[in-house]
């Protein structure tokens, strides 16, 4: 595990629509939050409109979200 501060290591992922994000989309963003999860998970289906909802609510304080 790296020790918290450490500045995040760059990635590449695909999103929902098969575009490609990755750690310089978000440099504007005061912090970012990335979620590793499965869409298919029952958990996640379970939590996906809580998820979503969290994303709404902290983009309004210029934090990104990508899961």
């Amino acid at each position: 595990m790296l020790p918290l501060g450490t500045p995040a290591p760059d990635f590449k992922l695909p999103d929902t629509n098969g575009k490609n994000v990755s750690l310089v989309d978000f440099k504007d963003k005061a912090a970012l939050v990335v979620i590793f999860m499965c869409n298919h998970c029952p958990y996640v289906v379970h939590i996906r409109a809580g998820l979503a909802q969290f994303a709404r609510d902290y983009a309004a304080k210029n934090v990104g979200v990508v899961g």
